[in-house]
């Protein structure tokens, strides 16, 4: 806890305005942190968890196409079942190794730090889909690249997240999905050399996810706890981190609000619900992907993107692996309701450039999960069973409550009674989609 000679320091180096200033910055700048915590405690230390994988340093491929009773993360995917892992590299580096992977068939491992950064990736697009072995070192390993090691991979925090992805080909396809999977492999360094490991690591003292209070004042405790895990600091973060300590933010540094001063934990309190409402604007006003995922390098220290991306869809690609695009608005800007029809129609040369594939996904909203529906579809796109084209080769989406009717339902996005989201996602994306010469169309009301 924080002692009196802490609280008079927080006291006297700060006033109430600029104390809530920096709590209303910190906040935001914390916040994908928070939640990507969320997820690495219920993976990766809660054994109570549903999601818990069984710990650092393991798998957990899921083969099924997720649906609406798949609640851990906002606005999943359903085209590439997932294989989630956690990596402690405090203690040595570990070693994932892919196996061969058929031409025909799209994957992907995304890297995530703790900042949400994505650091690496390995995959059809950036490494081939032949069998490879990668190292990943944490920011203290020293060593040299060992024999049989493909790349090595240096995130700047300790402890990071493997996120895998598998095209899945319709529910026929999911047999072929698990073999792909079962090639996925994780080995700590000493294993993979067969040599003796080095010293045991403490376990760290992790907080117990407690939603309330990680987007409350204790948000500070949560920061403090995983700055830990980021030392040194970038050094492009040194006067910001400087700043925050002025309200007790540090890595390691306990903080009790209830000792605080009440002018000034009613500044920091203040803070916070202008960095909530601050983030909130900024994520109604984002309709695209395109830079707000990416390395700390292209995301140029706006935190507030980074925010947003966490808030909108935690552990979206960069860009140049796969584009979120989409909209809750429709041509005459009135929000998406399943209640009304809409049509989506791309022409002939219009359709979403991809070099792998596209799909669109229905979200309700607020919560940005999938919708429940009579033909158990969430998504639709160029992999579509049974998708119709017209004579022309242009393509009509039917999105709505009810179905649109026999003759159109093999186009059909079944939508909510209420509000929604609808989500693009295209897999290798084109110049076009970065130059501007193609846009996601607006729905019309059918």
């Amino acid at each position: 806890m924080i002692g009196g000679a802490a609280i008079a320091q927080v006291q006297n180096a700060v006033s109430p305005d600029e104390a809530r200033a920096i709590a209303k910055d910190a906040f935001i700048y914390a916040y994908p942190m928070l939640f990507n915590y969320k997820t690495l405690y219920q993976q990766a230390v809660d054994p109570t968890s549903k999601s818990y994988v069984g710990g650092f340093g393991r798998f957990r491929n899921y083969s099924q196409p997720y649906g609406p009773e798949n609640r851990e993360i906002v606005t999943p995917n359903n085209d590439t079942p997932y294989s989630w892992a956690w990596l402690d590299l405090r203690r040595e580096p570990w070693v994932l190794t892919v196996p061969e992977v058929p031409d025909n068939r799209y994957y992907v491992f995304q890297w995530v730090d703790l900042f949400t950064y994505n650091f690496a990736y390995i995959g059809s697009r950036t490494t081939g889909n032949g069998a490879g072995h990668y190292l990943l070192a944490g920011p203290d390993w020293k060593g040299e690249t060992p024999r049989g090691i493909d790349q090595v991979l240096r995130p700047e925090t300790d402890i990071v997240l493997a996120l895998g992805r598998t095209a899945l080909n319709g529910p026929g396809d999911v047999k072929n999905v698990q073999a792909v999977q079962k090639g996925y492999k994780l080995t700590p360094l000493s294993a993979f050399e067969h040599t003796a490991p080095p010293p045991a690591v403490p376990r760290p003292d992790f907080p117990k996810w407690d939603e309330a209070k990680a987007t409350s004042i204790d948000f500070i405790a949560y920061l403090n706890f995983l700055l830990t895990f980021t030392q040194p600091p970038a050094p492009s973060e040194t006067e910001l981190l400087e700043r925050f300590a002025k309200i007790g933010i540090a890595p390691g540094k306990p903080f009790n609000a209830a000792a605080l001063p009440a002018g000034t934990r009613a500044a920091i309190e203040g803070g916070v619900a202008d960095g909530k409402a601050a983030l909130a604007d900024a994520v109604n006003h984002t309709t695209s992907s395109f830079d707000i995922f990416g390395t700390r390098e292209a995301l140029k220290g706006d935190y507030m993107k980074r925010a947003v991306a966490a808030a909108m869809g935690i552990y979206g690609n960069t860009k140049e692996e796969a584009v979120y695009v989409g909209t809750r608005l429709d041509g005459d800007h009135q929000q998406l309701v399943g209640s009304q029809p809409y049509v989506i129609h791309f022409d002939k040369t219009d359709l979403p450039p991809a070099k792998f594939f596209w799909s669109m996904t229905m979200y309700d909203l607020p919560a940005r999960h999938l919708v429940p529906n009579p033909i158990s579809r969430y998504s639709i796109g160029d992999r579509t069973q049974g998708l119709k084209y017209n004579a022309d080769g242009s393509l009509d989406i039917y999105v709505q409550h009810t179905s649109p009717g026999a003759a159109k339902e093999a186009n059909w996005l079944p939508a909510p009674q209420g509000p929604y989201t609808v989500i693009m996602r295209i897999y290798g994306p084109g110049q076009a989609v970065f130059d501007g010469g193609w846009k996601f169309p607006e729905p019309k009301k059918g």
